[in-house]
């Protein structure tokens, strides 16, 4: 009986002695770090008629104060823009039906279009004017009855068109774009326009066959027509980004970036008072 205890322990102590010691488990690797998402593209409806603002260059690509102050605000939020171009009187509908995510393409902030739509801070306030040729004397909206005037088809202009100039027997002609306005002034099918300063003197009277016409009258800042300015137009809701955009304004406004997109345009400051 001793002897098979005996052999027993042995037995054990052999086994025991035999055993590999196991390594311990390898620690888990460390989780990769989460890749952070790409900004989401900005969608910015343009309308590419309306230079110097927003218009074409040779190769077709969008360009214009407007564009240029899209991208700089584009790069204050952290987000791209793409350029989505638009029929200016199909604008606020193709943003209510999301087809893009702001406007920024001179739209002016008026009571009217606040029912519709929000708006940025404004980024610009320029005037308008009557726009007849040289010849032609113009002392108040009734010295032209009966003269043909074209507008932009849901505009401001075309507001204060109908407003002052068709109710004092002015012939008032909407047109889906502004240089197609100017195409029919140089036609003779029309005898002016009413139009922002700026962008008739760089779309019209500055080039080929402007030459004989000018702006009339006083300058037009009537807010009932004309609103307190050019703002980005959002749709209802979009706080946090409207938000931002308007912070994004005053950024441009003070690091020098506005200074330099205006200056490359304009020879004063387009941002008003």
């Amino acid at each position: 009986m001793k002897k098979i205890l005996l052999a027993a322990a042995f037995s054990s102590l052999v086994v025991a002695c035999g055993k590999k010691e196991e390594a311990p488990a390898p620690a888990p690797a460390p989780a990769p770090a989460p890749v952070a998402a790409a900004p989401a593209d900005l969608k910015v409806a343009i309308d590419a008629t309306y230079e110097p603002f927003t218009f074409k260059t040779a190769d077709g690509k969008p360009t214009g104060f407007d564009v240029d102050i899209a991208n700089a605000l584009c790069e204050e939020v952290k987000r791209k823009c793409v350029f989505v171009e638009q029929a200016w009187d199909g604008m606020i509908p193709g943003l209510l039906a999301k087809k893009y995510d702001v406007i920024i393409s001179s739209m002016s902030i008026t009571e009217e279009r606040l029912a519709q739509v929000d708006f940025s801070d404004k980024y610009y306030n320029t005037p308008s004017r009557v726009v007849l040729k040289k010849t032609v004397k113009y002392t108040d909206p009734a010295s032209i009855k009966g003269k043909k005037i074209g507008v932009l088809k849901a505009s401001t202009q075309e507001k204060y068109a109908l407003g002052e100039l068709k109710t004092a027997g002015v012939n008032v002609v909407s047109y889906d774009a502004q240089d197609q306005v100017y195409l029919d002034i140089k036609s003779g099918r029309l005898d002016g326009t009413v139009a922002d300063v700026l962008e008739v003197g760089g779309g019209f009277l500055g080039k080929p066959g402007g030459e004989a016409y000018e702006t009339k009258g006083e300058d037009l800042y009537i807010p009932k027509y004309f609103g307190t300015g050019a703002g980005v137009a959002l749709a209802k809701g979009q706080d946090a980004l409207k938000g931002q955009i308007s912070a994004a304004i005053k950024a441009i406004r003070a690091n020098g970036k506005y200074k330099a997109i205006n200056d490359k345009y304009f020879k004063f400051d387009v941002y008003g008072s």
